[in-house]
């Protein structure tokens, strides 16, 4: 498979495709879960809620963390991780209006 030209998109179009990436992992969308209903920093009772191994988390809050959806502080020698309230606003934000579409002008065509 080829290398995917983003450029010939939009940056709303980039921006969609790696949320909904993001998002399409279960163990993404615990480890989320789990950092709005804490409301506060995390820094090891991660990998302990979803059940995998401290290293694939890692790579999970890594990708959460590029697309923007979390942040995360160093206290000590640890990360602590939480909600990045303002780039998830406007990923929802971003979300909603792309699935807001309204679709029921289209002919039935399948």
């Amino acid at each position: 498979m080829g290398i995917t030209k983003t450029e010939i998109f939009s940056n709303t179009q980039n921006e969609i495709s790696i949320l909904f990436k993001v998002l399409g992992n279960p163990a993404r969308v615990a480890i989320l879960e789990y950092l709005m209903n804490v409301d506060s920093c995390i820094c090891g009772d991660i990998t302990q809620e979803v059940g995998l191994a401290q290293p694939t988390v890692s790579q999970h809050l890594k990708e959460l963390r590029n697309a923007g959806l979390i942040k995360g502080s160093i206290n000590g020698n640890s990360i602590c991780y939480c909600i990045d309230k303002m780039h998830w606003k406007r990923a929802r934000k971003m979300i909603n209006s792309f699935m807001k579409k309204d679709i029921i002008g289209l002919k039935n065509c399948c």
